[in-house]
């Protein structure tokens, strides 16, 4: 059971279960999950790449298996909240949340680019404390990750203020972020470490992240090990813990 002052999360792109032996196998992507990556205390899982990438982007995951391994929920179930009525999410971004999570609002926010990306901006409370979660994965390009961030940090911009996390793959390789990530192109101060998380046999580049805007602020931030986590995607997974200062 968690507690009201740490906010616990696992971001994580799982390939649309294409293993590093090339071999798509979704059991193996629900197996490790289970095992390696979803603990007891969890509040969030965060994955992208769990659509496919062409329309009607289809999801392959087996939700119900999930749910039960996991004891998270699938906050996508209304049709509004998905791309369409096959995926699970909006274009890959799918959000699990602890049912002590109660969710206020859902919003897809649609980023530009050649390459359709999105993100999942979720409004929630966890214990009554009001907390926001944006999922996403950003472009390849850096200059596509710099419109990408802007619109979505104009879309987070124009909603009530509250305690912010922004999570998922960004591409970005560079520790410091660069300009796609820096403030004056989201609007935000969002601050967070940045551990290695690719390739996943020998992670070198810090692509994935977790950060988030006052007064929350990331207490640790481990990218998970094991031997299924290696084999079964190109990413690790990357467990952070918020706390939230008074």
């Amino acid at each position: 059971m968690t507690d009201v002052e740490t906010f616990r999360c696992v971001s994580w792109n799982i390939h649309r279960g294409r293993g590093n032996d090339g071999v798509v196998d979704p059991d193996r992507t629900a197996r490790v999950l289970h095992e390696e990556v979803c603990s007891s205390d969890l509040d969030a899982l965060i994955l992208q790449e769990a659509d496919e990438e062409a329309p009607p982007h289809r999801g392959f995951l087996d939700l119900a298996r999930i749910e039960a391994d996991t004891a998270l929920r699938h906050i996508h179930g209304d049709a509004s909240h998905r791309w369409g009525p096959e995926s699970h999410g909006f274009l890959g971004t799918v959000v699990f949340l602890h049912p002590r999570c109660r969710v206020e609002d859902i919003a897809l926010v649609d980023l530009p680019g050649h390459c359709h990306r999105g993100a999942v901006v979720v409004d929630f409370r966890l214990d009554g404390r009001p907390l926001r979660l944006a999922g996403t994965h950003l472009s390849l390009s850096q200059g596509l990750r710099v419109a990408q961030m802007r619109t979505l940090g104009q879309h987070l911009f124009r909603r009530a203020a509250r305690p912010t996390l922004v999570c998922g793959d960004f591409n970005e390789w560079r520790p410091w972020g660069g300009l796609a990530l820096s403030h004056g192109i989201i609007g935000l101060r969002l601050s967070g470490p940045a551990p290695a998380t690719f390739p996943a046999r020998r992670p070198f580049l810090p692509l994935d992240r977790v950060l988030v805007t006052a007064p929350a602020r990331v207490a640790t931030a481990r990218v998970l090990d094991g031997p299924g986590l290696r084999m079964a995607s190109d990413h690790r997974p990357l467990r952070a813990e918020v706390a939230f200062d008074p």
